[in-house]
């Protein structure tokens, strides 16, 4: 199954525009995401088509950082030069906001009305969320003679 998920900064405004034949609405939009190296950056064209098209153009703009949900497409092109050029681009399902952003390096930075948690603060796990797997044997269980995975 094709499914895509990327964290990404709109560097080209959303566009609607409508098909001829059904005047269904389409929005396109360039953005931009690390690459592997700090120095590296790739650009990606997301289309949104039919309400989701309606709802990038209203909630989103130029430099925003969103989450885009949606499966990649290859598209071919015969350039100037008269050979075909291979294009990816993502058609997005779903497409979340997000208050941070993404620094340099490619991690995520929380806004400051985002909750985080501090490494000494234990995560809240309730008994109903948390059932032990009784099948498996504790560390005193494990005899001697038994080969580990490791």
């Amino acid at each position: 199954m094709n499914s895509f998920v990327l964290l990404a900064k709109i560097v080209r405004s959303p566009e609607l525009r409508y098909t001829q034949e059904s005047q269904t609405p389409v929005t396109e939009m360039m953005v931009e995401f690390p690459g592997t190296r700090p120095e590296d950056s790739n650009l990606l064209k997301v289309v949104g088509w039919g309400s989701l098209a309606n709802e990038i153009n209203e909630k989103y703009h130029l430099d925003d950082q969103v989450v885009i949900e949606g499966r990649l497409s290859i598209k071919t092109y015969d350039n100037p030069e008269g050979f075909k050029e291979k294009k990816a681009e993502m058609i997005a399902s779903r497409v979340y906001g997000i208050n941070g952003g993404i620094d340099s390096t490619g991690s995520y930075t929380p806004s400051s009305a985002e909750k985080t948690f501090s490494p000494s603060e234990p995560l809240p796990i309730t008994s109903a969320s948390f059932e032990p797997n009784r099948t498996e044997k504790t560390p005193s269980e494990v005899t001697e003679e038994e080969d580990l995975p490791f």
